[in-house]
């Protein structure tokens, strides 16, 4: 079955080129981008998803276009989902990036977009085998005015996931330039000690998850006590409970980081009340 992509408005099949070497986002990863979870035919979270892309693209000054509103990108994800046949599940991509120019030139400020959807083969549920983690200490995450948004430059968590995979773990930990817990290579870190969950402030440099801070408003509902601060390697190691959050696969439980293996009573009382995949 042929794949196709959404290119500013135009289907174009997926194996095509779409954009020139001159490119802003190919070149300096001038942008940043959407990953999100189609589940029956709905987009998750979307409220959130179109907060941060749209507060992303005024953080890099992109002239936002009028007809650029959730709605809009909606019908586009929709109908490319029908093209490509992921009508009820999917992962899809939308990035938005800046046209030609050189650095120092006047860059249009005007956002070019691509949209792709993925078949989504993971149906959800809790996940029986916690994930294995390690630490990637190759490089650490300056926070600051650019960190919290989902910044096409990713090349950090790109080398962090490529360094997991290499070492047989699931995923790898991150941490700012203070030594602190960041993120992982694809998710947001919470742990949890004596029923107490926490996970690290945007001011530590992670990125501004959707699940984050679906899980941020809707925790308190179910009781517990929840609090954004500075995580070290030592809570972590300490921790009762380990998960980790993205919006493609929810929460997922950690099973281990190094030597370390941690509980899951409470991440699974999370996960099924909440019905997160």
């Amino acid at each position: 079955m042929t794949a196709w992509l959404n290119y500013n408005g135009k289907l174009i099949k997926a194996d095509e080129p779409v954009i020139t070497a001159a490119s802003r986002g190919f070149r300096y990863g001038d942008g940043l981008f959407e990953t999100m979870r189609l589940t029956d035919g709905q987009l998750a979270l979307a409220d959130y998803h179109f907060d941060r892309l749209f507060e992303g693209m005024r953080l890099l000054d992109f002239a936002i276009p009028s007809r650029f509103t959730a709605s809009f990108f909606l019908e586009q994800i929709f109908a490319l989902c029908k093209k490509n046949g992921h009508e009820h599940t999917a992962r899809v991509r939308l990035m938005v990036f800046r046209d030609s120019s050189e650095l120092f030139d006047a860059a249009s400020t005007t956002p070019q977009y691509i949209i792709e959807t993925f078949a989504l083969q993971d149906t959800g549920g809790f996940n029986e085998n916690g994930l294995v983690l390690g630490l990637y200490e190759e490089a650490r995450k300056a926070p600051g005015k650019f960190s919290s948004i989902k910044s096409n430059n990713y090349l950090l968590y790109a080398m962090a996931a490529r360094y997991a995979k290499k070492q047989g773990w699931n995923d790898s930990l991150v941490l700012n330039t203070k030594g602190a817990i960041c993120d992982s290579a694809i998710a947001n870190v919470f742990i949890i000690k004596n029923g107490i969950i926490s996970t690290p402030s945007l001011k530590e440099g992670c990125v501004a998850g959707v699940m984050r801070r679906h899980l941020l408003a809707t925790l308190p509902g179910l009781d517990y006590t929840v609090q954004e601060q500075t995580v070290t390697l030592q809570m972590l190691q300490e921790a009762d409970e380990v998960f980790l959050t993205n919006a493609v696969k929810g929460i997922r439980w950690v099973g281990c980081f190094n030597d370390i293996v941690y509980a899951n009573k409470e991440t699974t009382r999370i996960c099924n009340t909440l019905k997160l995949q």
